[in-house]
Formats: structure tokens, C-alpha cells, sequence
């Protein structure tokens, strides 16, 4: 069969694809062992401090990641544009898409297929929700930045130098203040908590669907967030795309 080779996701795209495979992992397991920490035999407070420590900072690589992403869309060619993921169509596609997936020449997509792009959609926004939250109870938890320093500012009791207070330690801290953060940083936790579980949802529906689609309708879509390119037999139905051999 004769296929046509195309450039497809930036070498970028791919290094952010995997890297934000592994820091999910990683942050998630995390998760667990600070849930679980107790039966775990992990115990005193500078374990717990210290196991928050090594979370934020793998988050500030996650957090970074995707902002280098975000970024990106707007300055990469091709699929890579987030104008190839948000097209205002989309929804007119869908059901051409499932019609063709029942013909015997399926449709071929360089990039996602309308379903596809709503699944993505949806993940980058959790991300973006993730990163947030996260960022949040990295500052209400132990002080850490971007947030840290205007809490311990807010928390401070008069005559309390903000930098002096410390993690888990009602010391120096105004207890009215106190209380008044308590229900917002347990909302912004359980978004946190909820989002991750979410968040492995969507991603274990991303990979049924891209391993479906490999082996039913378009070989090399797991093989092209590797490679960068995909091998097509027929001309692709979607635009925004570069041909690198006739």
C-alpha cells in the first residue's frame, strides 16, 4: 500500500505529550502516599512537610510545562495551532466523522478527530485547572510561591512579621483570619483532589481512544507523538498540515 508521510506534532508538542505523561504519574503518586501516609507508617510533622515539599516542586515543573505549551499553540505551524484544535464546527463534524468510521475507508486525520478534539479540549482545561489549585494550596499549605507570601501576609496577627510563620504552626497567626481561609482552602483542595480523579479518567478514556483508533481506523496514531510524523494511504480530511515527502 502506498502512503504518504507527513510532518505532523512539533518535536515540542511530543516533549510536552511525554513529559506530562511522567509528572502526572509522579504527582499522583505522590497524592497517594500523602492520603495514605498513615497506613503507610509515615508519620511526625516534617515528613508530612517534606512530602508537600517534593509534591509543589514537581508541580512547579508540571506548571511550567504547561504553560510552555500553552504558549506555544499560538507561535507553532500546522496541527501544532490551537486554530487546528479550536474550530468553530467542530460539532457539524462529529456526525460526518462516526459515518465515515462505518464505511470501509474511514476517515484520515492528521491530527484529532472531532471527537478527539473535545477530549483534548477538555483535558487541557483540567490541566489549566490542576495547575491552579495547585499553585493555590502550595501557597495556603507551606508559604510557597506565587501565593505564599500574601498569605502569610494576611495570616499574620499585628505586630507579626509575615515571613515568620510557619507551615502547620498556629504561631504568630491571626485566628479570625484563620478561619475566614479555612472553607476556601478546603473548596480549592477538594477541586484539587477531584480534578486529579477526573483527570485520570479523561486520560485512560485518551488512551482507549487513540489505541482504538490505531488499530481499527488509523495506524501510527500512537506511533506519530514518537516520531512526529504519520503515514497516510489517503489524502487527510483535515487542515492545516505539511506534506514532507510527495
Amino acid at each position: 500500500m502506498n502512503t504518504t508521510e507527513y510532518k505532523v506534532w512539533h518535536l515540542s508538542v511530543r516533549i510536552f505529550h511525554w513529559l506530562n505523561v511522567l509528572l502526572i504519574f509522579i504527582l499522583s503518586l505522590l497524592g497517594l502516599i500523602m492520603m495514605f501516609k498513615a497506613e503507610l507508617g509515615i508519620e511526625g510533622l516534617a515528613a508530612k512537610v517534606g512530602l508537600k515539599q517534593i509534591h509543589i516542586l514537581i508541580g512547579y515543573v508540571f506548571v511550567l510545562n504547561l504553560a510552555i505549551r500553552l504558549f506555544a499553540g499560538f507561535m507553532l505551524p500546522g496541527k501544532n495551532h490551537w486554530r487546528a484544535l479550536f474550530k468553530r464546527n467542530n460539532a457539524n463534524q462529529i456526525g460526518p466523522y462516526l459515518q465515515g468510521m462505518k464505511s470501509e475507508t474511514p476517515p484520515q486525520y492528521l491530527g484529532h478527530n472531532p471527537l478527539g478534539r473535545l477530549a483534548i479540549i477538555a483535558l487541557y482545561l483540567l490541566l489549566i485547572v490542576m495547575a491552579g489549585s495547585g499553585l493555590f494550596r502550595a501557597g495556603t499549605d507551606i508559604y510557597y510561591p506565587p501565593f505564599g507570601a500574601a498569605i502569610q501576609t494576611y495570616l499574620a496577627a499585628d505586630d507579626v512579621a509575615p515571613s515568620s510563620i510557619k507551615p502547620y504552626d498556629k504561631t504568630g497567626v491571626n485566628p479570625q483570619k484563620a478561619e475566614l481561609l479555612a472553607p476556601i482552602k478546603s473548596s480549592i483542595g477538594k477541586v484539587h483532589l477531584y480534578g486529579a480523579y477526573i483527570l485520570w479518567l479523561l486520560l485512560a478514556l485518551h488512551i482507549a481512544g487513540a489505541i482504538r483508533q490505531d488499530v481499527t481506523s488509523q495506524p501510527g496514531t500512537i506511533s506519530a507523538m514518537f516520531s512526529g510524523k504519520k503515514y497516510l494511504a489517503s489524502p487527510p480530511v483535515d487542515k492545516y498540515y505539511s506534506r514532507s515527502t510527495p
